[in-house]
């Protein structure tokens, strides 16, 4: 039986894992939605390495939710604090919690409803905002 980790190498799609254990498969961005998660990402990168108390994280960053969901924010951010708990091992796999900020660009293809659930599920999973 092949791993969820090895399933989702693909490197053209983007996977995901709900709590129920389903998969959700989301094709590459267009032009648009691509530039606007870079510059996102990018701005929340800088902000961090001069803040320097948490780590910010790009889209193919994967997260272990405590639900068992596993998640890949567009953009996302955890206090150092948290990640210096984590054991290299931990650190090399899907980051074990809950970010503790979290970006969604909702893009043309997803429904209100389905992206305010997402951002709901970072909420009750330990997420202080998104």
């Amino acid at each position: 039986m092949i791993s969820f980790l090895n399933f989702v190498r693909h490197k053209e799609l983007r996977i995901e894992r709900t709590a129920q254990g389903d998969c959700e498969i989301m094709a590459p961005t267009g032009g648009e939605t691509g530039w606007r998660n870079l510059s996102l990402a990018a701005q929340l990168y800088l902000w961090a390495e001069q803040d320097r108390s948490g780590v910010a994280f790009d889209s193919s960053t994967g997260y272990t939710l405590p639900n068992g969901a596993i998640r890949s924010p567009d953009v996302s951010w955890v206090k150092r604090t948290r990640l210096t708990a984590l054991t290299p091992k931990q650190k090399q796999r899907f980051l074990p919690l809950c970010p503790d900020f979290v970006i969604g660009l909702r893009s043309p293809s997803d429904t209100i409803t389905t992206f305010q659930d997402k951002m709901q599920e970072y909420s009750e999973n330990g997420a202080s905002l998104g």
